[in-house]
């Protein structure tokens, strides 16, 4: 991808550190604990890890969030990314009439804070509405490119995109309309129909990011589409539970399967209209 030009978003929270477990301080003691009560109680260490961590976390009231150091060629990546993004964003909204707000990307190692509950990095990348936040932890990459099959720089920024789509919805509303139609639905099967809508419109964001982004600067090298809808291929629920359960239950799909979400995303990718994501309504998906 060709970034020189983008500005780096300075909403990228650094809370990388700390033995792996945050950034919060957790000690020795704290992990034999974890440790124990894993093995005698059946209690998931990274859990009492979390908390920890959580408890440990710099206050906001001490001062400034820390940012990635400018050395960190991943996170420099990932900072222009959401610059990028944010850029977009504030294009499509004021034509729209509305103001954009950035949310913050954090960067972490194993277990985090959020106003969501605890975050880990067995979760891969989410968004949490409770704070307006992105959450990664990078090593997540490595395994988009060595278990998913799915490299490139392309692929990577799909993922903060598609992350960042939730955020657009949670400010338009969608996401709460949404879980308030799941929690009426009172069915299980139901729900997730609509988390796959939800998820889906979530890809053709990104794909609007994707068209606009390179519509104003030229950010995609020749054949760089194709690794995005590698990775969205890759993650569809269809073909993870193939390699999970040596099965397919549709009724329990929650993000959609490889074919959808490589139609949906490449939706927004040719059209740049946001409009042409509203998986609601789609008769077919």
């Amino acid at each position: 991808m060709r970034l020189d030009d983008q500005d780096a978003s300075q909403n990228v929270e650094d809370r990388r550190g700390g033995g792996g477990i945050g950034r919060g301080s957790v000690g020795i003691g704290t992990l034999v604990i974890a440790l124990a009560a894993g093995y005698f109680f059946g209690v998931d260490p990274s859990v009492i890890l979390g908390l920890a961590s959580k408890s440990s976390a710099p206050s906001p009231a001490r001062g400034p969030a820390p940012h990635p150091p400018a050395s960190d060629e991943m996170a420099t990546f990932i900072a222009k990314v959401l610059g990028s993004t944010e850029a977009t964003w504030q294009t499509v909204f004021q034509q729209a009439g509305r103001r954009y707000q950035e949310p913050k990307l954090v960067l972490f190692t194993g277990v985090t804070p959020t106003a969501c509950g605890t975050g880990q990095s067995a979760m891969g990348p989410f968004y949490c509405p409770a704070d307006q936040k992105v959450y990664i932890d990078l090593a997540f990459y490595r395994d988009l490119r060595e278990r998913f099959h799915a490299p490139g720089e392309f692929a990577q920024a799909y993922v903060i995109a598609h992350e960042v789509g939730h955020h657009v919805q949670n400010l338009l509303g969608i996401s709460d309309k949404v879980h308030a139609a799941q929690q009426r639905s009172g069915n299980k099967a139901a729900a997730n129909a609509l988390s796959v809508r939800l998820e889906l419109q979530a890809d053709c964001f990104a794909g609007v990011w994707g068209h606009r982004a390179d519509s104003m600067q030229k950010i995609l090298e020749p054949g760089e589409t194709e690794q995005a809808l590698t990775a969205a291929s890759a993650i569809g629920d269809d073909r993870l539970q193939r390699q999970t359960r040596g099965q397919i239950v549709p009724e329990s799909f929650t993000h959609g399967t490889s074919e959808q979400r490589v139609r949906w995303f490449k939706r927004g990718m040719e059209s740049g209209d946001i409009r042409q994501c509203d998986t609601f309504n789609a008769t077919s998906l």
